[in-house]
């Protein structure tokens, strides 16, 4: 017994021997050397991207030749094929036919735009409303006109406004129990209607696209059968522009009709606007198309002036 208690206490006493003894920490026996501030003033190189021109080369760079020699291959092999606007609408239709999909189905375009301009600065993201060649909608616009003059009110509702007002149709807007597809407004009460400005957002009446005129018949003959679509995401366009059982003139008239749209909102020291076209209708491939093909080519100068 008296054994086991010698033992025991030696446990304890080489315990707090090891718990009371000082750790041996590592000691550093040099100075670190401080790091070299770059000088702010000092020329940065700036690597410049590396453009191949393989116009001239048997084939692409990185790919198996310019053309395909099958009729069926791989996609990435291959340069992607970028269709005539004309030819790619014939194409969507002979997709239609060979799979047996509905006739009257949507045809869309999504194009990306180069936004970007000198300086960091960029275009501002916008929405248009474009009268169309031919329209593919079947209903009216519903359009909202805020005015408090008596003679106004009477030729909005004779040019087909849904509702005419003013001030008293703010808090029915507020509680969702009035709507339309467009609100326009004449330039007087515009203070007046401000209450609105977070609720209506883009639809909210502003003279840069349109809403806001003296002109009411203007305005309502444009909003009540026009078409409007909006930069998404910084520079996207998707829009629809006809149906695929329209005429094929009249498609590519619609088509025409949006890019020109697009194109006036570029500014005037910037060259191309449309960095890439696509068009697809609901059940088919979508299709690279050339847009400088259904811009117009603007006017050649004479060579003698």
């Amino acid at each position: 017994m008296a054994t086991c208690t010698r033992t025991m206490w030696k446990v304890l006493a080489g315990c707090q021997r090891q718990l009371t003894a000082p750790r041996n920490l590592p000691v550093r026996t040099f100075a670190a050397v401080r790091a070299q501030k770059k000088d702010k003033n000092e020329d940065t190189k700036v690597k410049e991207k590396r453009v191949i021109d393989d116009k001239d080369r048997h084939k692409p760079f990185s790919k198996t030749a310019w053309v395909p020699m099958d009729d069926v291959y791989i996609m990435r092999y291959y340069p992607r094929t970028v269709y005539g606007a004309a030819d790619a609408i014939d194409m969507l239709k002979n997709f239609q036919a060979l799979d047996f999909t509905p006739h009257k189905q949507p045809v869309y375009i999504d194009l990306r735009l180069i936004m970007k301009l000198e300086k960091k600065r960029k275009v501002d993201p916008f929405v248009s409303t474009v009268q169309l060649p031919h329209r593919f909608k079947t209903e009216l616009n519903k359009v909202l006109v805020f005015t408090e003059d008596a003679n106004q009110a009477k030729v909005a509702q004779e040019n087909g406004a849904v509702r005419v007002g003013g001030t008293e149709l703010i808090q029915p807007i507020l509680d969702d129990q009035i709507s339309a597809d467009f609100y326009v407004a004449v330039p007087d009460i515009l203070p007046k209607i401000l209450p609105l400005k977070n609720k209506l957002r883009k639809k909210f009446p502003k003279s840069k696209r349109g809403t806001v005129s003296i002109h009411i018949p203007k305005m309502l003959e444009l909003f009540r059968t026009g078409h409007d679509y909006m930069v998404e995401d910084d520079c996207y366009v998707r829009t629809q522009i006809a149906t695929l059982d329209m005429p094929r003139e009249h498609i590519f008239a619609n088509l025409q009709a949006i890019l020109i749209d697009v194109c006036s909102h570029r500014p005037a020291s910037m060259g191309p606007f449309i960095e890439r076209a696509i068009i697809a209708s609901q059940t088919s491939e979508a299709l690279w198309f050339k847009s400088e093909d259904v811009l117009p080519k603007p006017a050649e100068e004479d060579a003698e002036e």
